[in-house]
């Protein structure tokens, strides 16, 4: 990996002590940034960096030219020093400008969300297709930001004796960046080809999708209806690589597609590198949209999904299935009833929830947990009946695959003999 490339990566083997920074701004409010910083907390600690402080500021808007207020910047630079922190993780992106000012004042390392995002995609990227997508968002991410890179040249001057034969350094790393950008890009193309070719010979078995947030219990759930071993963890991006299984349920066979889960904040570079992941999505017949319903912004994260799809499937209408996972984990507060305060999330139940989204879904809900086998058999009657409905679409005179055989069943007691 290029040396540019490794500058912005996080030390693996010294894990990082490191701060994090938000902003409280008209766009989000107080709790909304706790939970942005959170989801940051967890993003850096999959990355390897250890969290050990927060600062909020409250701002019309970023400082265009340092993020936060001059104040704020001089009481982390304060911290940092005081504690040896080598890493400061900013929730929002950052321009080129903004972190060379901070890396000016801070004098440490200075990731934004976008490079802590690819910095673990870089760290999972398994495959030859998944490292060629990271590969092409990280030069990318990194064409914008090469002139903090040579600040070591900023004595050098113009003047007799001081012309050169060519280009400078920079314009050398930029030349570079572009062709290895059109070369990625061009591979890419070549694997498209390859994706588009194998998902032919597939032939019209029914596609189903496993669509969500990233963390939420797709590969979990893929594993217990596929009954593979696909890699699932509890951190965020733990898969990259699309993963595809045939899945045979009451004689019915269907595929079953494991994809890279979404994330606020995603960088729009981001999601045109994984186009050949997300195709598999694009052609995909039924999506079945896990939800993490333990997490207390659990709707936040359906909307970001569902525009994210928006992006993705162009407007196309896709039939939904929608998984509430997770209900082992879910805790809620009982309101008092002498309490007469507004409800508030907080204070709604398991059962409430289900019949909000019951009527929202016209019943195309179930809440299971894949980590406990909890009504399992009901979504598995649910992808049944989708995949069935297709099936019978596609072939309406191959019905044999639905005729349901007793195990039990005895010849012998129908024609009358003992």
């Amino acid at each position: 990996m290029p040396q540019m490339i490794e500058d912005n990566i996080i030390n693996q083997e010294a894990n990082e002590r490191t701060v994090l920074v938000g902003l409280v701004t008209l766009r989000q409010n107080e709790q909304k940034v706790k939970e942005y910083l959170d989801e940051l907390d967890f993003l850096a600690k999959t990355a390897g960096a250890i969290p050990e402080k927060r600062f909020i500021q409250k701002l019309e808007y970023p400082n265009p030219r340092t993020y936060v207020g001059k104040g704020k910047l001089e009481e982390i630079q304060k911290y940092v020093e005081d504690n040896e922190i080598g890493l400061v993780i900013f929730d929002d992106d950052l321009s080129p400008k903004q972190v060379a000012n901070i890396e000016k004042e801070l004098k440490v390392k200075i990731l934004d969300r976008t490079s802590l995002i690819l910095d673990i995609f870089a760290k999972r990227a398994q495959t030859a297709t998944a490292r060629t997508q990271v590969e092409l968002a990280q030069y990318q991410y990194l064409l914008p930001r090469l002139t903090r890179m040579w600040t070591h040249l900023e004595r050098q001057r113009g003047g007799i004796g001081m012309r050169g034969p060519g280009e400078t350094q920079i314009e050398t790393d930029r030349r570079i960046i572009l062709d290895k950008i059109s070369r990625l890009k061009e591979e890419l193309v070549h694997i498209d080809k390859q994706k588009s070719i194998q998902r032919k010979n597939r032939g019209k078995l029914t596609r189903i999708a496993l669509v969500g947030y990233t963390n939420v219990g797709k590969s979990t759930l893929m594993n217990l209806l596929s009954k593979s071993e696909v890699f699932a963890e509890n951190k965020l991006f733990a898969t990259l690589d699309t993963t595809v299984r045939k899945v045979i349920i009451d004689n019915l066979p269907f595929l079953l597609t494991d994809t890279v889960g979404f994330i606020r904040k995603l960088p729009t570079h981001l999601v045109d590198s994984f186009k050949s992941t997300l195709d598999e999505v694009r052609e995909a017949d039924v999506l079945l949209h896990v939800v993490d319903i333990s997490h207390p912004g659990f709707e936040e994260q359906i909307e970001v999904v569902n525009k994210t799809l928006k992006d993705v499937c162009g407007g196309m209408a896709k039939p939904v299935i929608m998984a509430f996972n997770k209900i082992d984990a879910f805790k809620y507060t009982p309101k008092d009833p002498d309490d007469l305060t507004p409800s508030t999330r907080e204070n709604i139940s398991l059962d409430e929830f289900r019949q909000t989204w019951m009527a929202k879904m016209e019943s195309n809900c179930v809440f299971i947990s894949a980590k406990e086998r909890l009504n399992i058999d009901a979504l598995k009657d649910m992808l049944y009946q989708k995949a069935k409905e297709i099936h019978m679409e596609r072939f309406p005179y191959n019905d044999f695959l639905f005729q349901k055989y007793d195990e039990n069943y005895d010849p012998d007691q129908l024609s009358g003999q003992p």
